[in-house]
């Protein structure tokens, strides 16, 4: 990947202003770690509570530069298989029975046992060859002729085993088959691994990561976020809505809600007409932002300290 080739990460002003074109508002700290990540050929890991557009951000860069979005969601136990590449298995029993039936032919003029298992052998090298790899997320995007945008996706979630599978992959963007080599990327994917913090992640791998934390926006940001999603909504209303976010998120609850919550609450209010936030719309829809039931009731039984203050005359 080369500036020449990507113009919308000249700058972090083009970066801010690319994101924009796409919904996506950010930070100019998020902006910045995007430029140097890409000028660096650093992968980066983005962490944060959950809902604050780590994903998105990943999602919005591949966008932004019209590649492809390679996304490998990390779970516990994922292994080489899963994450790298494994063999077409079935296609090579087909390719198997294909060569007992024409064994006779294959070994056709073959002098002696020697020469015939030469031959034999001739012909097993094929079955673990390219042909016959099944590529999984990490090898695809390094396969891909424009590069790609690589999303490991909440990493902490996976084994420390997996971890190490990943420090070779980052620092060189190449992978050691056994079978066929070594495979070099044709173009270095730009790499996003996201973080909910449910784990430590090892010093080796941040070491070889750019570090980026997102915590929830500000009030005036996450205005700015909301009006570009939904555009139709009061500026008054906003305002409170948002306001009222803030107040939820300084509480003691088991899931604060997250900006798609925002912005979910924000276009059901625009969907049932309202003008401003009350108690009765509010007690109506407050299972858009919170998700659990304790949190709903911890709620309800404070509303009246959280309702917003009507605008003085």
């Amino acid at each position: 990947m080369h500036t020449q080739d990507f113009p919308q990460l000249a700058s972090i002003e083009a970066i801010e202003q690319g994101f924009e074109s796409f919904g996506y508002i950010c930070s100019p700290k998020i902006a910045t770690a995007v430029f140097l990540a890409f000028q660096l050929r650093k992968p980066i890991l983005v962490e944060g509570p959950p809902g604050v557009g780590k994903t998105e951000l990943a999602k919005t860069t591949a966008l932004m530069l019209d590649l492809p979005l390679i996304r490998l969601q990390c779970y516990e136990g994922l292994d080489e298989a899963k994450a790298l590449y494994e063999w077409k298995y079935g296609k090579q029993l087909l390719y198997t029975q294909i060569l007992k039936e024409k064994l006779g032919d294959l070994l056709q003029g073959a002098d002696g046992l020697a020469a015939s298992v030469e031959r034999l052998h001739q012909f097993g090298d094929t079955f673990y060859s390219e042909e016959f790899l099944e590529p999984r997320p990490l090898l695809k995007a390094m396969q891909q002729e424009r590069g790609a945008i690589l999303l490991i996706d909440e990493v902490d979630k996976s084994d420390y085993e997996f971890e190490s599978l990943l420090l070779e992959i980052l620092s060189d963007y190449q992978v050691s088959i056994p079978e066929i080599g070594t495979i070099k990327a044709r173009v270095s994917p730009m790499v996003f691994l996201t973080s909910n913090n449910t784990r430590d992640i090892s010093d080796a791998l941040k070491r070889r990561c750019l570090h980026l934390y997102i915590p929830f926006p500000s009030v005036e940001l996450e205005e700015r976020i909301v009006l570009s999603r939904v555009p139709d909504i009061d500026q008054q209303l906003r305002h409170q809505l948002v306001q009222f976010v803030h107040s939820l998120r300084d509480l003691d609850l088991k899931k604060s809600p997250a900006i798609s919550e925002t912005i979910d609450w924000a276009r059901s209010l625009l969907l049932l007409h309202a003008r401003e936030l009350d108690a009765d719309i509010i007690h109506s829809t407050l299972n858009v932002l919170l998700k659990f039931e304790d949190d709903i009731n911890t709620v309800e039984s404070g509303l009246r300290e959280l309702l917003p203050r009507p605008a003085q005359s």
